[in-house]
This record gives structure tokens, sequence and C-alpha cells, in this order.
């Protein structure tokens, strides 16, 4: 395939990608701070949080360690509405809190003669459902007719707050867990609650869909620490040759280990804490922000030809640095965003506007590597460098294969959230973000093969025509010694004529770019 169409449709395709990546998880001590209720059709309704929960097992003998729990949940009415009712009045306003499992959803909520589906009973549904009026239409779930969970909380009198019983739910059934509190009554206009729960699972407060990456994090920061032994041996060993683009593939090494270490201990202290701490999350994301962005940054270098048909970038070393710094800015906004505090904090559009600066300049660097990648390879080509064409050409097979496995996740992805809308497959949806760590870890993992430290490290540098010289050096080395001479004196008859080709190809180079 051209690499300029391959360039073009990677880049349409990056800023779909965008759109659905992300680490993203809410903290499994859900806490609201006075918090409101939004009208939803006939009903007023919060959600308090949703997670994937396994189950802890059916023995009621056994110590619960799958629960969710409700801590101080207090519910404060608007001073109006309290007025409304005398001191002595019993029951003056009911708020439910609704769990159940995703599987169940259609078990909350009636329709009247084919209407639009109400969550509140009213006197029509109160004929056809059987349900009490003013309360939410609940039917019993077929595996277990305890479910959904239903927990009803009464104002009393004209008092402005009523707090709900704290209890502990036990989960015995491995599922999407959601949970809403709700009132039906219209006088409620303007409630909001206060308080927290606490989700738990047997493993610790990790969410469900969030628990095989602390396993996945230890695994890839053994894969780091393994190249990193490999290749720092080699670096140390020629550290008389080492290239400056073998500089910058170490640093990238060194900040996936820190970056996959930090993620683990990061999880770790969410599982057993069960909150996530600003200043620990921001601290890794940073890291995170920070080796993306060096990453892509050298593999553009290297597409450039930078220490290999070119002693330095020249007059484009200010763009990509630009480029850098604004990549930095938006990946680390959208990945503070997604994992900072809760997710239910953002909303739909401010996640939009944080992701879509980040998947353009994904695409705008898609496009730049790609073209700068196919004009050093026409350079070597011109050259006749064959050493460093091999190796230019098997990088970039390299980042082909990494597009089309690319282009092919993210269709996946795509699939995957198109048919599961309410997180029935969380238990799986850790392999999204997985696979994009993967990918990445792979390519560089290409870039250290292929860029190895080697006694012969220098062959591959930019050395003007002593470059160019070394590979006709070494296969005039494969012919017989009669040849020798004739290479030699082909080499001294062109050289005038080679040096005036390179002038003008660099001249040319510095006008495209």
């Amino acid at each position: 395939m051209d690499l300029r169409r391959l360039a073009v449709l990677a880049a349409a395709l990056a800023a779909l990608a965008g759109g659905w990546w992300g680490r993203g998880a809410e903290a499994s001590i859900h806490t609201y701070d006075r918090e409101p209720f939004h009208e939803v059709g006939n009903s007023f309704l919060l959600s308090g949080g949703s997670e994937g929960i396994v189950a802890d097992g059916a023995d009621p003998a056994a110590p619960t360690s799958s629960f969710i729990k409700f801590v101080n949940v207090t519910f404060w009415r608007t001073s109006e509405a309290a007025e409304l009712h005398s001191k002595m009045a019993h029951s003056t306003g009911l708020v439910q809190a609704i769990l159940f499992e995703a599987a169940d959803r259609d078990n909350i909520g009636g329709s009247a003669y084919g209407g639009q589906r109400s969550i509140c009973c009213t006197p029509d549904l109160a004929k056809l459902e059987g349900c009490k009026q003013g309360e939410v239409i609940r039917r019993p779930s077929s595996d277990d007719p305890d479910w959904p969970y239903v927990l009803d909380t009464h104002f009393s009198g004209n008092h402005l707050s009523v707090r709900l019983d704290d209890e502990v739910v036990r989960v015995t059934k491995t599922g999407m867990y959601n949970l809403f509190f709700i009132s039906c009554d219209p006088k409620l206009r303007g409630l909001t609650m206060s308080g927290k729960t606490i989700w738990r699972n047997p493993g610790g407060y990790l969410p469900g869909r969030m628990a095989p990456l602390m396993k996945f994090y230890v695994l890839m920061s053994l894969a780091y620490l393994l190249v990193m032994i490999v290749w720092f041996s080699q670096y140390i060993r020629f550290w008389r040759d080492i290239l400056p683009i073998q500089n910058w593939i170490t640093l990238v090494i060194a900040l996936g280990l820190f970056e996959m270490t930090l993620w683990y201990f990061e999880y770790l202290n969410f599982n057993s804490s069960g909150v996530r701490p600003v200043g620990i999350t921001t601290w890794v994301v940073t890291v995170g922000a920070i080796r993306k962005t060096i990453s892509r940054l050298l593999i553009l270098s290297i597409s450039m030809g930078y220490g290999v048909v070119r002693p330095t970038l020249g007059g484009l070393t200010s763009k990509v640095l630009l480029l850098g710094l604004t990549y930095f800015l938006a990946s680390e906004m959208l990945d503070i965003a997604e994992n900072v505090g809760t997710i239910n904090d953002i909303s739909g559009k401010a996640r939009l506007f944080l992701v879509l600066p980040d998947a353009f300049l994904d695409a705008f660097l898609i496009l730049w590597i790609f073209t700068s990648l196919s004009r050093t390879l026409e350079k070597l080509q011109a050259r006749r460098s064959s050493v460093k064409l091999d190796i230019y050409r098997k990088f970039t097979n390299a980042l082909a294969i990494s597009v089309i496995a690319s282009v092919a996740w993210i269709g996946y992805e795509v699939y995957f959230k198109a048919t599961d809308p309410f997180s029935e497959r969380w238990q799986s949806a850790w392999i999204i973000t997985a696979f994009w760590d993967v990918l990445a870890f792979v390519l560089l993992v290409v870039i250290c093969y292929l860029w190895a430290p080697s006694q012969s490290s220098q062959r591959y540098a930019y050395s003007g025509e002593a470059a160019d010289d070394d590979d006709e050096e070494a296969q005039s080395l494969t012919k017989g010694d009669g040849e020798v001479g004739m290479v030699k004196m082909d080499k001294d008859r062109n050289v005038g004529v080679s040096n005036a080709f390179s002038l003008e190809d660099e001249a040319e180079e510095d006008k495209r770019e």
C-alpha cells in the first residue's frame, strides 16, 4: 500500500480512536455532596453509581466480601416543600434507592397503552401493572425475587432532611450493578442528597472492570524491565558508539517502565483504600503523557532520518518541539479528566471537548510521520545506502502493521461499545485499554531491535558521504580481490557527482519540508 494513502487512512481513523480510548473508572467509594436530583420523565432521579461486582458465593454463613454499603445517606428538600406539610404529619415524601443488575433493567418502569415509558407508577399503570401509585414500578427478577433491591425512606412532618438507614446489601450474583435514587413525589422538586456508598469486590475496592488491569500492569512492568536490562547491558558495553537517537530510546524505555510501575501502585492503593487521591493519580497520568509525547516525537524524528540522513532536524526542530508541547498538554488534560476522581463528574460534552484536540493531534502526527518516512526512503534509495535502507524498510513495515492493527482494533472497539451500551461485558472491557499499551510496547521493541547499540552503530549515523562509502565498502568486501580496485576507481570517479547530488537533494528536502 502506498505510504501516503496509508497515512491518510490512519489519520482519518485517529480522530475516531480518540473518542473511544481511556482508562477512566469510578471510585469504589462514591461520595455525594448535596447532589441535585434531575427531572426524568415523571420522576426526580439521581445516579448513585455503576460498577461491575463479582459475587462472593451463595453461602449465607460465609463472611460478606462483595457488597454495596450505604453510609450516612441523607436527603434534603427545599424549605418551600417542607412548609407544605404540618409538623405532626407522618409520611410527607418518599425517596427510594433502587439497586439492580444490568440484565434486570427492563424490570424497572413500565408503559401504559404502548406510550412513553414511565419510571413511576401512574393511575393507568396501577391498573395494568398492579403497582402502587406514587412509587417506582418494580417487577421481580426471574433469578431472584428480592431483586431489584429497593430501600424506602420517608420524610416526616415538615423536616428538611431525612436519613436513610445504613445498610449493607450483599451481592450474590456477578454482574454490572446500577444504583439510582428516585422520588415520584412532584412536591419534592429541588431534592438533594449527601453521604456515600461503598462498593466492594472479593479482591478489594477496585471496580470489577479495572481489577484485571492491576495484574496486567505487573506483567507490563516485568516486560519493560526485561527490555531495560537487555538494552542497558548493550548500551554500557558499546557506550563509545552510542547514537543520539539511542539515548532517546533509552529514555522511552525508562519512562515506560516507570509508568507501568506507577499504574500498578496507583491501582494497588485504590484497591486497598477505595479512593484515588488526586495527587497520586495526577502524577501517574503526567508520567504517561510525557512517555506518549516523547514516544511520538521519537518515531517522528526517526522517520525524518534524524542522525541517519541528516545530522539535525534543522529548522524543523522548533516545529517538532511545539507540536510535542501541544500534544503533551492535550494528552495531560484528557488523561486527568478520565482518571482523576470520579468519571461521572465529566459530562459527555466536556469529555468530547478534551478528546477532539488529542485525536486531531494524533492524526496530524500520523500524517507527518508517514510523509517524512516516504521522503527518507526516497533519499536512501537515491543514495544507494543499502544497510540504512534495509533498516528503514523494516521500520516502515512495522509502522504499517501497527497502523493496520490499530484500524482493526478501532473497528472492534466501535462494535464492542455499540453492542454493549449497558456495559454487560465489563469483565472483558479491560482488554480495550490493554491493547494500546501492548501495541506501544511491541513497536518500541521493534525500534530497540533495529537500532540496538553495537560496535557498528556509527555506520548507521549521518556522516556525509562517509556513510555511503561505508555501505559501498561493505559490499565490496563480498566481491573478489580483483573487483576491489574497480570498485575503488568507480568511487573516486563518481565522488564529485555524488557530492553534487547530495547537496541538491538536501536543498530540495528543505524546500519540501
